[in-house]
């Protein structure tokens, strides 16, 4: 029997469709996570983590060496200065960081305004504290902000704001502009800002990440959040974090100690060490290689007949396939796996107030080998409209 909460949500389409690959055979390009192992010293460093005896709890809040250097980067990368011991907590990657900052902040009967679409573990975070969600849909292909709509929506019971940039699945960065707008609203209204920041380090072209934090009049009403796992390609080791005034941060901290008390110790040690090695020329590279995929997959879906919303952040690529494919987006998403041995996402589960608007489009991610990119290529290669 599952909890009425989360009775509405069901098994999160990540898992279905990557099953779903494997059961067909499919290439995966659904699920985000990368198909190549991140630098090979963090895995050296992780094992040295454990032979130096770094195998017990950590201090529920981080290990001192990972949260010194979270503070660290966040100062050399934005100019945002935080307290490493009472303004930083490591979590069970930022997923549970989203979790335990929605739980930690919000009370039954609060709102939450969201953007849009989504990723889905926002909602049933919502649903789990006893809050609901306003939502404002973000539109294909540029995905724009109606600030009017978002202002429509605030009331007396609006507590926080659910921010994603760079955005999945859409691949908006969004703009300094839009943040200080989002910002004036937050401040007229006293809102709070959750803002999930995982693709910090991933943007192309003349995007740039810009945390809203370093806007004024925002630093004491902000949540960030980010992770290792999308900057060095270690997903399944989990090591996030949630940053902020400390107030916001005991919040979390009060609900983390009791949802996962403290992340796995050699990890963190380990990417401590990351943090402070990996910065500029990684990064770099990391941006060129990602900016390569991006490139590869822009192409091939083109050929096949795709209408790309071309992403700024992020690895992932919305597609539209209007008048390529009769049928929902769903109905598509099993077509390529049965029949093309291809597995995207169907998007119309990040959305909850115009479900229509993902049911004309996929999610395909390019967090893959150029060989498996090369692959779908193939694969794609009698799907034409």
């Amino acid at each position: 029997m599952i909890a009425s909460r989360l009775a509405p949500f069901g098994t999160s389409i990540f898992g279905v469709m990557t099953r779903l690959a494997t059961e067909h055979g499919a290439i995966n390009l659904s699920q985000g996570f990368p198909d190549f192992e991140g630098p090979p010293q963090i895995q050296d460093w992780a094992a040295q983590a454990m032979r130096d005896g770094h195998n017990q709890y950590a201090r529920p809040m981080g290990a001192p060496p990972l949260v010194e250097a979270i503070a660290a980067n966040l100062e050399e990368d934005y100019g945002l200065g935080y307290d490493p011991m009472t303004e930083i907590n490591v979590t069970s990657g930022a997923t549970e960081g989203i979790c335990s900052a929605l739980l930690g902040l919000l009370n039954p009967g609060d709102e939450v305004l969201l953007f849009e679409p989504f990723y889905d573990s926002y909602p049933a975070c919502i649903a789990l504290a006893g809050a609901t969600a306003k939502v404002v849909t973000l539109r294909y292909p540029d995905f724009s902000v109606d600030f009017d709509e978002v202002e429509a929506l605030i009331d007396e019971r609006t507590r926080l704001v659910m921010l994603n940039t760079p955005h999945n699945p859409t691949g908006k960065v969004w703009q300094r502009a839009e943040l200080e707008r989002l910002a004036e609203l937050c401040q007229r209204h006293d809102l709070l800002v959750v803002s999930d920041e995982v693709y910090e380090h991933l943007w192309f072209d003349q995007a740039r990440h810009v945390p809203i934090a370093g806007i004024d009049g925002m630093r004491e009403r902000t949540l960030g959040i980010s992770s290792t796992g999308k900057t060095f390609s270690y997903t399944g080791w989990k090591i996030g974090w949630v940053w902020g005034a400390q107030p916001l941060v005991s919040a979390v901290a009060a609900a983390h100690q009791f949802v996962t008390f403290a992340t796995a110790t050699p990890l963190q040690i380990a990417m401590a060490r990351a943090l402070r090695e990996l910065r500029d020329d990684y990064l770099t590279q990391f941006r060129a290689d990602y900016d390569e995929r991006r490139q590869l997959l822009l192409s091939i879906l083109d050929r096949s007949g795709f209408q790309c919303a071309v992403p700024q952040g992020s690895y992932f690529v919305l597609a539209a396939f209007d008048g390529l494919f009769d049928g929902t987006d769903v109905d598509l998403a099993m077509h390529l796996i049965r029949q093309h041995k291809v597995a995207a996402i169907p998007p119309s589960s990040f959305y909850s107030r115009d479900v229509a608007e993902g049911q004309r489009l996929l999610r395909f991610a390019f967090c893959k080998r150029r060989e498996t990119l090369e692959a779908a290529s193939q694969a794609l290669a009698d799907f034409r409209p």
